[in-house]
């Protein structure tokens, strides 16, 4: 989720880290499945205010565009990187709204498993 272009593993003295978070509480075991109170769950969650739910998020047709200006020398190509720039900007605020981004990646692992754990444990007692 959060980990998009950054390969597994991989730990650069110059990448940022992510802030230390205190050391989870230790969590007592579920009670079964049976004994879970329903949740009403939203079949997707909501989008970031202002933002379409299938927005294009495509950054190659603003930079081809770029390429092209450059290759003809033409002057728009500073108008062309200005719109590269608030597609950077655009994006890096609908990234910073999704739920979830300030967790870790282990964090995000642990809560995506935990929700699985629940849809399949819905589906069987659908």
């Amino acid at each position: 989720m959060a980990s998009v272009g950054v390969s597994v593993g991989r730990q650069d003295k110059d990448a940022l880290q992510p802030p230390a978070e205190p050391p989870l509480p230790e969590t007592k075991p579920l009670p079964p499945p049976q004994s879970l109170p329903p949740v009403s769950v939203p079949l997707r969650p909501p989008s970031p205010a202002g933002v379409k739910a299938e927005e294009n998020c495509s950054f190659l047709p603003l930079v081809h565009n770029i390429i092209k200006c450059m290759d003809k020398d033409s002057p728009d190509v500073h108008q062309d990187l200005n719109a590269l720039k608030t597609k950077f900007q655009e994006m890096r605020k609908v990234v910073s709204a999704m739920p979830g981004i300030h967790l870790s990646p282990e964090r995000q692992q642990q809560q995506l498993h935990r929700l699985r754990e629940q849809v399949r444990t819905k589906n069987e007692l659908l």
